[in-house]
């Protein structure tokens, strides 16, 4: 073992991010993403590569308030002293909420118990500019009292195959919130589970904008679950609405 493997320390960051202008959490080659910005940062205060492991993946141009990761290294910084330095070498659109040390056993993917997150779709006729990255714009009308028969529907455990683009993980999970509720001019969906399929999130509220709009009837959210395929009648809906609320320890 050599002394920066002695030496290593296990940091725990709570984050938060627009993702409008990036590819994505996972880093890609000749993109710009979310864990690859972080690393560059760290790479600064350390002075060398730095990998940061996140809780999950996010898809590109979804939004985290409360993603979380960690990351080792030989550092001597004390806690507010790295919250303060990597908060500084960020861009505006990321920021670190929150930075602990942890136990070096912890890892920020395997010890998560669950995942919340939150869709939001905009009810106006006109585009506003300081929401419409935030949250999908729809003009027309939709049916919210369907719209809620349908979602709980989705608080179950079963095979979410239909609602996801999944091809090499287990299908099943279990979806223990599905609730939709209007707040002012927003419809915002809110899902928890211990883990989602990719994709799961943004099909599901697809398929609930197919309900509002008339197209199927909250019964063809069952023969989805039976056929166990991905339908017309459940499309995927777009990324901006989407954030990640909290990941749950």
């Amino acid at each position: 073992m050599n002394r920066a493997e002695r030496t290593a320390r296990n940091f725990k960051i709570v984050l938060s991010y627009d993702g409008t202008d990036y590819h994505g959490w996972q880093i890609q080659p000749g993109k710009r993403t979310i864990q690859g910005t972080i690393e560059e940062a760290l790479s600064k205060i350390a002075r060398k590569r730095i990998a940061v492991i996140g809780a999950g993946r996010t898809d590109a141009g979804v939004h985290a308030r409360g993603q979380a990761a960690h990351f080792k290294a030989a550092l001597s910084l004390a806690e507010p002293e790295l919250f303060k330095a990597l908060n500084a070498l960020l861009p505006d659109d990321i920021r670190i909420t929150a930075l602990e040390e942890v136990p070096l056993d912890f890892h920020a993917r395997r010890d998560a118990k669950g995942k919340i997150y939150q869709y939001r779709i905009r009810l106006s006729r006109e585009i506003d500019p300081f929401v419409v990255r935030y949250a999908l714009h729809w003009p027309s009308p939709l049916n919210l009292k369907r719209m809620r028969e349908a979602a709980r529907l989705f608080q179950r455990k079963g095979d979410f195959s239909g609602f996801s683009s999944n091809r090499l993980l287990h299908p099943v999970r279990e979806i223990v919130r599905s609730e939709l509720h209007k707040k002012g001019d927003e419809i915002v969906v809110t899902l928890e589970a211990g883990g989602f399929l990719r994709y799961m999130v943004r099909t599901i509220v697809g398929t609930l904008l197919e309900v509002g709009r008339g197209r199927i009837e909250p019964a063809a959210i069952e023969e989805i679950f039976r056929d166990k395929k991905r339908t017309l009648a459940s499309p995927t809906a777009p990324a901006k609405g989407l954030c990640l609320l909290k990941v749950i320890y």
